[in-house]
């Protein structure tokens, strides 16, 4: 089983970071940070764009785990940028079967923020046709999530 961890954040030893090691520890994955890629706003077209290289290492992996810092009530924009590139982009096919497992931390998130989050990485998860795993947002949720991989 191959592994990709997405790290949204632009701390490439945060957080987020921190907390997909817990959901990881003991596994083999690759970490994809998004801050080393170029991946413009939908809508945008650049040449030295890196979307679809992007895609093509979630289309190589079994289980993706995207992991996110909350910023501003939200995802971070790298995270939301992914997103929306992949709509109209790629396949709903394109990603099926895969597990997918959301990590999001943040200060002091409110519930609200937390199942906005949740509902926006689980509605894509649907979309694409992966199996949405669940939300680790602390180390506790983590541990107990990665009884699942």
């Amino acid at each position: 089983m191959s592994i990709l961890f997405i790290n949204g954040s632009p701390n490439k030893k945060g957080n987020t970071v921190s907390l997909a090691e817990t959901l990881l520890d003991g596994k083999e994955y690759n970490i994809l940070h998004l801050v080393e890629y170029k991946l413009y706003s939908y809508g945008q077209e650049y040449e030295d764009d890196m979307f679809l290289e992007i895609v093509e290492q979630i289309k190589k992996s079994d289980t993706i785990v995207i992991g996110s810092p909350l910023y501003w009530h939200s995802m971070s924009g790298a995270v939301r940028n992914l997103l929306d590139r992949t709509y109209g982009a790629v396949p709903e096919d394109a990603f099926a079967g895969k597990d997918l497992f959301f990590v999001f931390q943040g200060a002091a998130p409110t519930k609200e923020q937390l199942a906005a989050g949740e509902y926006t990485i689980s509605r894509y998860a649907g979309i694409y046709g992966m199996n949405y795993k669940g939300m680790a947002t602390c180390k506790s949720e983590a541990a107990e999530l990665a009884k699942s991989l």
